[in-house]
């Protein structure tokens, strides 16, 4: 009965996300492009968000000065051109012309101005403002010249603009105050038609798009599954055309389709166990020892994350700044010693939250309980939503334990800025870590600033603010006839610019 009750609940559930598509007889009209997502944006205003579901989708709605190409080397986007003062302290961008925004606006020098003026303004209080806190000063010496003066050399300051929190804006719109969190408005290959929580993002092609003939297909359609079940039966249905992020689990299934390809690659993600340092017992680094010692890496990359490559520090596998240490190899009974030593057993409980629209996540932490318990923790599971994640755990630190995969970023600097200080949300301190990463940040040079580097991501590796776990491998299921799909390295970003329909 169970189970008729869950075909039943399925078949509902595909129903209601794909209610949208219509089908023509005989002739198909027009096509649109339906792409699972696991979750939903937490808003659609590039400048207010750190989440990684969240530019999945801005990607296609917003453009940056510069951006990465297909191998994360940083190329011309909204500027065709850019010049570096010998000190690198001034940096002069040189605009496209020809440019329009989604609402009728030309794009010139005074809105690159306006973008940025806000993104360091108080009243924005953008997660993102610290990247460009070097900039003192930003001339526009004509519509289509920018001239950023920083305060200070900034190494990163370059992948800050190539990433999605450097999207442009209209500056008519910000002047009036517009909604940019509702009402999305760039330069971007599409426009946004409609977005439903919980359900879709329906997507229109900007036909002014910059790039000529891109992008190729008319509306993306990017459908809000967080069931995986329900994502595999939408990609055998032929109602998907691109299930991201599938699990392992589900390839055999989908495989036995010949209409549908798999395509595997290593990401830019550091999965971990993140830790609040500043709460008992974790703020006892005996404990935070213990944790490590009692997880089984590989195990828990394979069965939960479907493999991918372990790491032990904070950085991403394939990251040329990555150092291996092997400090906390899987031992249970050094573990045990540890809490012993600390006094620590099961009569401290300890929460861990779970963002429960991500199953592997959930899979791993149920899995990570099961380890935490054999050695003498008791560890209590308690699921959370996306958005409550994003506002609770993330931003104000009320947890324990966490599950989460720190999305890859094109310069370092993203990754580890901040930690070491009280406020990231693992309270993690350490002032020697914070100086090496802040020295870094103003450090000309790969071999200089990877020494510095190396020395932070040891004393990391070591005082383990996170249970270090790896960098998964990914699959995507996409459609046969679905070709020149891009997912941007590093930032996991999805590209439809390219995508087109194989006639």
């Amino acid at each position: 009965m169970k189970n008729v009750t869950r075909i039943i609940l399925l078949t509902g559930l595909l129903l209601l996300l794909f209610s949208g598509l219509t089908f023509a007889t005989g002739q198909e009209e027009e096509r649109a492009l339906n792409v699972s997502l696991s979750g939903n944006p937490d808003t659609l205003d590039p400048q207010k968000t750190s989440g990684t579901l969240t530019f999945q989708v801005l990607k296609s709605i917003y453009d940056t000065l510069v951006e990465p190409d297909e191998n994360g080397k940083i190329v011309p986007a909204l500027a065709e051109s850019w010049d570096v003062s010998s000190d690198s302290l001034e940096w002069t961008f040189h605009l496209r012309k020809g440019v329009v925004f989604h609402n009728g606006d030309s794009f010139t020098s005074k809105d690159v101005k306006a973008t940025f003026q806000r993104i360091l303004s108080k009243d924005t209080a953008s997660p993102k403002a610290k990247e460009f806190s070097a900039i003192s000063e930003i001339d526009t010496p004509d519509d289509y010249t920018v001239i950023f003066k920083l305060k200070t050399v900034s190494a990163p300051f370059l992948a800050s603009l190539a990433s999605g929190w450097g999207a442009i804006l209209p500056k008519s719109l910000i002047d009036s105050g517009h909604d940019f969190a509702s009402k999305p408005v760039g330069t971007g290959p599409y426009s946004l038609v409609e977005w439903v929580r919980d359900s879709r993002v329906v997507l229109q092609k900007n036909p002014k798009y910059w790039i000529a003939g891109h992008p190729k297909i008319d509306k993306v359609i990017i459908n809000i599954i967080p069931e995986r079940s329900v994502a595999v039966q939408g990609m055998l249905s032929g109602q998907l055309d691109i299930a991201f992020r599938i699990n392992k689990e589900d390839i055999p299934t989908l495989k036995k389709d010949p209409n549908i390809r798999i395509e595997k690659d290593l990401s830019a993600l550091i999965l971990v166990m993140s830790m609040n340092c500043s709460r008992p017992p974790l703020n006892d680094l005996r404990v935070r020892q213990a944790i490590n010692y009692a997880i089984d890496k590989q195990k828990v990359l394979d069965i939960a994350y479907g493999g991918g490559k372990i790491v032990n520090t904070f950085m991403d596998y394939s990251n040329p700044y990555y150092k291996d240490f092997h400090f906390y190899s899987y031992n249970p009974d050094k573990a045990r010693e540890l809490l012993k030593e600390a006094g620590v057993g099961k009569d401290t409980e300890i929460q861990m939250f779970l963002p429960q629209n991500y199953e592997a996540h959930v899979k791993a932490g149920e899995m990570y309980q099961e380890m935490l318990t054999k050695v003498g923790l008791n560890v209590k599971i308690k699921l959370v939503d996306w958005s409550t994640w994003i506002s609770d755990v993330y931003r104000q630190a009320k947890y324990d334990l966490t599950v989460i995969g720190h999305t890859g970023k094109l310069d370092p600097d993203g990754t580890l800025a901040g930690y070491g200080g009280p406020k990231r949300y693992v309270r993690w301190v350490n002032d020697e870590c914070k100086s090496l990463i802040d020295q870094a940040r103003v450090t000309i040079g790969f071999e200089k600033r990877k020494a510095l580097y190396d020395k932070a991501l040891e004393i990391m590796a070591r005082e383990v603010p996170f249970m270090y776990l790896g960098s998964p491998y990914v699959y995507n299921a996409i459609r046969n006839d679905v070709v020149g799909f891009r997912v941007t390295p590093k930032l996991d970003t999805l590209d439809f610019r390219w995508t087109e329909f194989k006639k």
